[in-house]
């Protein structure tokens, strides 16, 4: 059987975030979405992408993150990973509105 690798992209403080990973599930926390065995490519490569290398050091120990639902862009399942990256979300994503779930929440 195949290993599945997923593509995840998310809204990170005015950027888009894409990261590779061997598990993604609905996590424990309500709202969020769990992201398990990040994937990163060798040091080895003779070109150096500045924002993989940002996204390696900024995930460097990281075991499993949490990623808030509302921030997710995409989740697709892939044939192999790709190369990390971060780009300007300018124009490119507009925040789904979701209510909010709370004891002090709004009601109609």
């Amino acid at each position: 059987m195949a290993k599945r690798i997923y593509r995840i992209q998310f809204y990170n403080q005015g950027e888009i975030y894409e990261v590779y990973a061997k598990q993604v599930a609905q996590g424990g926390l309500f709202g969020f979405i769990e992201v398990e065995g990040m994937i990163f490519g060798e040091r080895s490569q003779v070109v150096v992408d500045p924002s993989e290398e940002k996204l390696k050091s900024e995930f460097q120990g990281v075991k499993r993150t949490y990623i808030p639902m509302h921030a997710i862009v995409r989740i697709d399942e892939v044939e192999r990973e790709g190369a990390a990256k971060i780009s300007d979300a300018k124009g490119k994503v507009t925040p789904f509105p979701i209510p909010f779930y709370g004891p002090n929440a709004p009601r109609d």
